[in-house]
């Protein structure tokens, strides 16, 4: 009897601790793109209309994100678009920021250039024991000419999240190439070795 309710709660377990996984990063995602927007429009609501509405600053954040991706794909919107980044580029903070911001995002929407290319395993933090990592890269000509190496950029990442981790410069002949797809590689960081490829 002991041993089928052990079985019940195990199983319940695995169904429903990823279900609320997502649920609980989605609930952190809205409320922080809420809190940006809402705050604001609701303290203005509340103070004249006597009421907030939650979740209306998220709401707001898509619509203005559907508004900029609808105005951006003609040949006004991209010029107009080109003009304020322009402009946006000006300000000495920004300039250092928001470009490699830009690119960081473009890696991972675009399909042509995928920001982890393969999954490799390398000896990392030191000889002998192996961590899974993601192939960003070749190396950058300095770093070759300086080792006299070909190296290449090894994202190493960290349990359980993907997009944490170190950045390691590691010869070519130094690293193994796993067959897995990426997707495999990244379930089997995110549940701690627990889901096998």
């Amino acid at each position: 009897m002991i041993k089928k309710i052990r079985h019940y709660f195990a199983t319940g377990l695995l169904i429903t601790l990823p279900v609320f996984f997502t649920l609980y990063l989605l609930f952190v995602v809205v409320r922080f793109i809420d809190g940006i927007w809402g705050k604001v429009i609701n303290f203005y609501l509340r103070k004249y209309l006597g009421f907030g509405i939650p979740g209306l600053g998220f709401i707001l954040a898509i619509i203005t994100v559907l508004i900029v991706g609808f105005i951006t794909t003609n040949l006004f919107g991209k010029r107009l678009f080109s003009a304020v980044e322009r402009w946006f580029l000006r300000f000495p903070f920004i300039r250092q920021i928001y470009p490699a911001a830009k690119q960081i995002v473009d890696s991972f929407v675009s399909k042509d250039s995928p920001a982890f290319k393969k999954v490799v395993l390398v000896e990392y933090p030191r000889r002998g024991i192996w961590a899974v990592g993601f192939l960003t890269n070749d190396g950058f000509d300095e770093a070759n000419r300086m080792t006299g190496q070909d190296l290449l950029h090894v994202f190493v990442a960290t349990t359980p999240s993907p997009l944490t981790g170190f950045l390691v410069l590691i010869p070519r002949s130094d690293v193994v190439f796993l067959n897995i797809s990426v997707e495999d590689g990244i379930k089997l960081i995110v549940s701690g070795g627990i889901v096998r490829p």
